[in-house]
């Protein structure tokens, strides 16, 4: 990320470590029952709410990931002599937002998608005024949220979804503290401020409420463990206008 704010390691939740605990200590002698089925490997367990059918498909798919999962998707740019990882979203069947600065630069841009399945990069294009990216992808994307009407507001609920370090595809869970000035790009105007935990890797991921609709892209920290988002109503106002995002710059 950029210098000030910068992503910075976060936190996730430890569900099910906390519920074999409490059962150890609420069972006592008693026989503890069987085990539940083992959490899918590529999901780090998280309580952050899990969105409705508004999102247009079932809740769960078969091998176990909701819809705001499958919609994930990991980024690795390939520079010229460098390498760094980001997240980003599908908005639709072909084309997935994330971070202009986890574009920027590259020799080759490596999608791949929750379940691990790679998808081919088309074209990448980044916009001027805020920290946003568009890429089109050869590969169709196996799933796409919702984008709210509106922004949200101070104590709304926000998931995010991406994945931090480059690593799980990870669900961290937060709400909305406020709003400020970009300090990123100052001619944006206000931007999203919540306690949601995020790391380096996490740029670009999505911010969701409550039913599982975007409101937000995540792009930065600070060193107080506050998380910045883009919000719903400038992506939405971007992606409608047709000059907004140009070629994304190579790094050759």
């Amino acid at each position: 990320m950029r210098p000030a704010p910068a992503p910075a390691p976060g936190r996730t939740t430890r569900a099910l470590a906390v519920a074999l605990v409490a059962a150890a200590v609420l069972g006592g002698c008693a026989l503890l029952p069987d085990p539940p089925p083992p959490v899918p490997t590529g999901v780090v367990p998280s309580s952050a709410p899990e969105p409705s059918a508004s999102v247009g498909e079932s809740r769960l798919s078969p091998d176990g990931f909701d819809a705001a999962q499958r919609m994930a998707v990991r980024i690795r740019n390939v520079g010229c002599g460098t390498l760094s990882t980001g997240s980003g979203f599908a908005i639709d069947e072909h084309t997935l937002v994330t971070n202009r600065h986890v574009v920027a630069d590259s020799a080759a841009l490596e999608l791949s998608t929750y379940d691990g399945r790679d998808v081919g990069a088309e074209a990448a294009s980044t916009a001027d005024l805020a920290d946003l990216a568009i890429v089109r992808t050869v590969d169709a994307l196996p799933s796409a949220p919702v984008l709210a009407d509106a922004d949200p507001v101070v104590g709304d609920a926000v998931t995010v979804v991406g994945y931090p370090l480059g690593r799980q595809l990870t669900v961290t869970d937060g709400q909305v503290v406020g709003q400020v000035t970009d300090p990123l790009n100052a001619n944006l105007g206000q931007v999203l401020v919540t306690d949601a935990p995020v790391e380096p890797g996490s740029s670009g991921s999505a911010a969701l409420d409550a039913e599982g609709r975007v409101i937000g892209v995540v792009y930065a920290k600070n060193a107080d463990d506050l998380s910045f988002l883009v919000p719903v109503s400038t992506l939405r106002s971007m992606l409608e206008d047709g000059t907004a995002f140009g070629p994304a710059p190579t790094c050759g």
